[in-house]
């Protein structure tokens, strides 16, 4: 059995979190999508939130197949979570350039700490290559459409996050 897993800290999980998941999804039998979370970070969306976007999305994106991705946190090394859920495929989305320097790197110490675990890159596509979750909180914070960028159920999540808080409060 092929597992797969899949790290980040998806604060929202965008359409381009999405798309690596659909090749994820096609090279491995299970997929855990793995929630970085770290005490010193404060997310926009809590971690339950995270979970809970995540599931709506898988859902509604991959109807039965979404049965086939489990979400699940990590709190220090990403191979010491793949050993944990028996992961032995580390997937990393890449967007540019830039992603494929840093991946490589991690990939390579990542390698060197656990070499039973093989490192598989996705590259982005066309469409959605330019999304990063940072993006979209900083459009969202603005009121702007960040409708392209995200499935609708987070696209909602995102417009009460900031219309219930003190970030759209001009001076």
């Amino acid at each position: 059995m092929t597992n797969a897993i899949y790290a980040g800290s998806f604060d929202p999980v965008t359409n381009g979190h999405i798309d690596v998941l659909k090749g994820a999804l096609r090279l491995a039998d299970q997929v855990f999508v793995a929630i970085g979370v770290h005490p010193g970070k404060k997310p926009l969306f809590s971690f339950e939130e995270r979970v809970f976007l995540i599931k709506q999305v898988c859902l509604h994106e991959f109807g039965a197949d979404g049965s086939r991705i489990h979400v699940v946190s990590f709190d220090g090394l990403l191979i010491d979570a793949a050993r944990k859920y028996g992961a032995n495929l580390l997937v990393r989305g890449l967007r540019d350039g830039t992603d494929l320097d840093y991946e490589m790197q991690m990939a390579g110490m990542n390698g060197i700490m656990a070499p039973e675990l093989l490192t598989v890159f996705l590259p982005a596509n066309p469409a959605v290559r330019t999304i990063t979750a940072t993006l979209v909180r900083q459009i969202a914070s603005m009121q702007g459409n960040i409708r392209p960028f995200v499935p609708e159920v987070v696209a909602k999540a995102l417009e009460n996050k900031f219309q219930n808080s003190d970030f759209n409060i001009g001076i």
